[in-house]
């Protein structure tokens, strides 16, 4: 069992940043891979980024390439979301999932973090 708790979400003007983090607990972080997704008003979940177990590989929608930066620190348990450059488009409800490596049908997901960026 992993519990997984989403901190970092807030308003912020359209151009600025913000960094969401991720702190798991209750298993070993080490052998999840780790993903952001996100779900916009009245839109379905989306994955945003994930980032394998030892950081070997990263990956990111479209949307968000070039923009958004997944990193993970197994020693805290942590992973994070980098944002910049963010846009309106980029409003949504942040969650964290936890997907263990040697059997990816085992997942977990935060609550979720807040996003707003608006004027």
């Amino acid at each position: 069992q992993v519990q997984l708790v989403e901190s970092g979400g807030g308003l912020v003007q359209p151009g600025g940043s913000l960094r969401l983090s991720c702190v798991a607990s209750g298993s070993t972080f080490s052998v999840y891979n780790m993903k952001w997704y996100r779900q916009p008003p009245g839109k379905e979940r989306e994955l945003v980024a994930a980032i394998r177990t030892f950081a070997s590989s990263t990956s990111y929608a479209d949307s968000v390439e070039g923009r958004f930066t997944i990193s993970r620190d197994n020693a805290k348990n942590t992973v994070y979301l980098q944002m910049n450059s963010l846009k309106p488009e980029d409003t949504a409800v942040y969650y964290c999932n936890a997907e263990l490596t040697y059997n990816t049908a085992i997942n977990y997901w935060g609550e979720g973090t807040l996003v707003t960026v608006s004027s």
